[in-house]
């Protein structure tokens, strides 16, 4: 008797672990917590692995699973493909590439907006075990020359035009050349590791590939040759670079990998219910920066999601036009998209009901745009994502059901196996509520910044937590919100700009004494640039010569919205500018105190 009643002791008591076991691991589901936290760190937890696959095997297992089932949507040049198609036509670039005499670890530029055979390279270079470079579509000469030299591109994949972009002529400004090159054989004196250039479209020019024809050079033999290569390729292989500015200067090549970009695709897809329920992704956001490359693009291994892109580049009346027609479940942009395409004059004749989650990301999002989102764009499952490129680049992520002030004064909780922390200036970790430095640490932080060995010692310690310059405040239910950036990065639009590669230009003006650009609040763009600028003793300058200037040799985006001409700049006792200040005080002249109230 004494021992039954024993036994029954006991199977109560491990019930009841069992039982309460379960309510802890219930809670900690897609990044949830019920204990409150009293330091400020915080862990992804997951009841799901990493992924240990290059994105060439995992895109293979992918068509095995789903050969025929739609993958691509290019709707502005009605462009639509199976996976079988897709996969097909991936290793036919990818052997046309190996070829031309490109070789495993060897770098690839992709420079244009959104088009298939943006997406055909990025698959192909990742089944040829190539790096490809993404080149920022606004480039202009300078911008390009840099991007190209540092990485040592070999070859480099453009398009014709975009907009006021002419590719290849910007590319034979820097190339002369070119025009006396052979094919597959360029000799350039400022790019000398250049060698190979595609061109798309349906015109020939003088030194290059067009993409057709190194398309079509595929044989039978090069294609079963990549098949092989998938067998030598290590998910930890650097197969992407990224420029960003980051927290300390001008750009650097952001370095990430198989295990860095893959695993970070499928953990926001799983916040997004992409595991669970057939999806299709309306990606108006450039695909040469993460958030299309790695946050819709990928998702289509990851997730065997169908990515619909409505043209090269954002059109609010595009993409209401592709979600409306091809049904997409989900919708990305930054919070500028989502404005243009709520203020659409035709907005109202566009059937948006299929919609019910996608991501936002870029910037913060006024709380009457996040509801207009959730309500008049049937969005009521729109997540929002902080992150930076080296991190691949998603850190933070909101639930589809984390409640309207969670979605707009927060940026969530941490990506699955993504540590974070708070520190103070001696790197110390701070208390739940206490602001300082945002650092990050997991299987997203990329590998490093290209040949640069003692940049990337600055911001990765040798424990491997990436510093990101912001500054951030975790509550005690790990929810983090981003409160300001201890470096002067600009964010406009999602556009990451750096104040000094704007100052550097303007210095050069023979009429500029000083000049010190900042951000200002704009309720579109999240952030406008503003210069301050010194001329020289007795010399005029205009807004509109310094506007010209800055057209001349900046991307679009860089161009200062707001110029004024100052005597001088709030200093500390040092002699050291005062940034802070003179965003205070354009801020107030300018009139925008209450942009976000």
């Amino acid at each position: 008797m004494a021992s039954q009643l024993v036994r029954r002791s006991r199977c109560k008591q491990t019930l009841k672990s069992l039982l309460s076991f379960r309510r802890f691991y219930n809670s900690r589901q897609e990044g949830r917590t019920t204990s409150k936290l009293k330091w400020s760190y915080i862990h992804g937890q997951s009841d799901v692995s990493p992924i240990g696959i290059t994105i060439g095997n995992l895109l293979q297992e992918r068509v095995q699973m789903t050969p025929d089932k739609e993958v691509v949507v290019f709707c502005s040049r009605k462009i639509r493909k199976t996976y079988a198609q897709f996969i097909t036509e991936v290793d036919k670039l990818a052997a046309g590439l190996v070829s031309l005499g490109l070789e495993k670890g060897d770098r690839v530029g992709i420079w244009g907006p959104n088009s298939y055979e943006w997406i055909l390279t990025q698959y192909a270079t990742a089944r040829a075990g190539l790096i490809l470079v993404n080149v920022n579509p606004q480039y202009k000469e300078q911008e390009l020359e840099f991007a190209l030299g540092k990485v040592g591109c070999k070859a480099i994949i453009i398009s014709e035009k975009f907009k006021d972009q002419n590719y290849y002529d910007i590319l034979y400004n820097v190339v002369p050349e070119l025009s006396g090159s052979i094919s597959g054989d360029i000799r350039s004196d400022r790019l000398p590791s250049l060698k190979i250039l595609i061109t798309m479209g349906d015109n020939s020019y003088s030194g290059a590939f067009q993409f057709s024809e190194v398309l079509d050079s595929a044989t039978d033999a090069g294609c079963r040759g990549i098949m092989d290569i998938q067998r030598k390729l290590q998910f930890d292989d650097p197969i992407n670079i990224q420029f960003t500015s980051g927290t300390t200067g001008v750009p650097k090549g952001a370095t990430l990998s198989h295990h860095n970009i893959v695993n970070n695709s499928h953990f926001l897809g799983r916040r997004l219910g992409y595991h669970t329920e057939e999806s299709i992704i309306c990606v108006p956001v450039p695909l040469y920066h993460c958030f299309g490359m790695v946050m819709a693009s990928l998702c289509t291994v990851t997730h065997g999601a169908k990515c619909v892109y409505p043209g090269p580049g954002f059109d609010a009346g595009a993409s209401l036009k592709a979600v409306a027609e091809e049904k997409c479940t989900s919708l990305y942009g930054v919070p500028t998209m989502f404005i243009d395409m709520l203020n659409h004059p035709d907005f109202d004749k566009f059937d948006l009901t299929s919609l019910s989650t996608g991501v936002m990301a870029g910037s913060p999002c006024p709380v009457e745009v996040m509801r207009q989102v959730n309500e008049r764009m049937h969005m009521p499952k729109v997540t929002v994502a902080y992150g930076t490129t080296e991190n691949s680049p998603v850190t933070f992520q909101t639930m589809r059901d984390d409640n309207l002030e969670k979605r707009t004064s927060t940026v969530g909780r941490p990506l699955d196996h993504v540590e974070a922390k708070v520190v103070d200036e001696d790197g110390h970790m701070v208390p739940i509520g206490t602001r300082g430095e945002l650092c990050i640490r997991g299987i997203n932080t990329m590998l490093e910044y290209w040949d640069e060995p003692e940049k990337t010692a600055e911001v990765i310690s040798t424990s491997r937590w990436y510093s990101t310059g912001d500054t951030a405040v975790i509550d005690e239910d790990g929810f983090c919100k981003i409160v300001g950036r201890i470096k002067d990065l600009i964010i406009r639009g999602g556009e990451n700009v750096y104040p000094l590669e704007i100052e550097e230009v303007l210095y050069k003006h023979p009429k500029v004494k000083d000049v010190q650009v900042v951000g200002v609040p704009d309720k579109r763009l999240g952030e406008e640039i503003c210069a301050w600028i010194q001329v020289k003793e007795g010399q005029t300058l205009t807004e509109q010569q310094v506007k010209d200037l800055c057209k001349d040799k900046l991307a679009r985006y860089k161009v200062p919205r707001y110029v004024s001409f100052v005597d001088g700049y709030p200093l500390t006792v040092t002699g050291k500018v005062q940034k802070y200040k003179i965003r205070e005080a354009a801020t107030k002249d300018l009139g925008l105190e209450n942009v976000f109230s």
